[in-house]
């Protein structure tokens, strides 16, 4: 328990940490305030610039790889990679709810990444490919989050790999999903715009 805990814990703080706040400040610009409001790389991009949102969409996938990775290598086993996919279901809440923002944050979908090519490396490929080719065909990247999103649990279930890991992949499309719900919405009102138009996305 004391494990399960700690990984939850630690993967919740790194989470929190917010880099498209804290890069954007760094530029002069309060990203909660401009654009969407979201600290995620689409909003950094639009609001202070392609190389912000370039290092904020690595620092964001980072953390959720350190999230996930820490607890396999300090447990290993089939333990390890239970704690693992614990740790970036913290930095998945932590992103979306920081402790540092006031329970403000991102949407979850690089730290979704990051963390899956920790844990269960496996299933990014193709979840990968569904993003590239639904943004590629709609230029809409909540609608091509939301499609790698399911992507997630399908190939995890797919590959093989644990129920428990199986409930973790489902939690995390289902959390990403509720922070997509203006996006969503948008999307079935055909009023989300798309990529390079004032977009408003992930």
């Amino acid at each position: 328990m004391f494990f399960c805990v700690s990984a939850l814990a630690v993967g919740y703080l790194l989470g929190s940490i917010p880099f498209g706040f804290l890069v954007a400040k760094a530029r002069g610009v309060h990203i909660l305030s401009a654009g969407s409001g979201n600290i995620g790389a689409t909003n950094v991009k639009r609001t202070v610039g392609s190389i912000p949102a370039a290092i904020v969409l690595a620092l964001d996938v980072s953390k959720g790889f350190l999230a996930a990775a820490w607890p396999i290598h300090a447990v290993g086993g089939s333990a390890g990679e239970r704690l693992g996919l614990l740790g970036l279901l913290g930095a998945l809440l932590g992103h979306m709810f920081s402790l540092f923002l006031r329970f403000r944050g991102g949407k979850g979908v690089a730290v979704a990444i990051g963390g899956c090519g920790a844990v269960m490396a496996n299933v990014l490929p193709l979840a990968l490919l569904t993003w590239v080719v639904v943004f590629w065909a709609s230029r809409f990247v909540s609608l091509a989050s939301l499609s790698l999103a399911l992507m997630i649990p399908l190939c995890t279930y797919l590959f093989g790999h644990s129920p428990f890991a199986c409930v973790i992949a489902v939690a995390m499309a289902v959390l990403i999903f509720v922070r997509h719900l203006p996006n969503l919405r948008r999307l079935l009102a055909g009023t989300e715009l798309r990529f390079g138009r004032g977009e408003r996305n992930m």
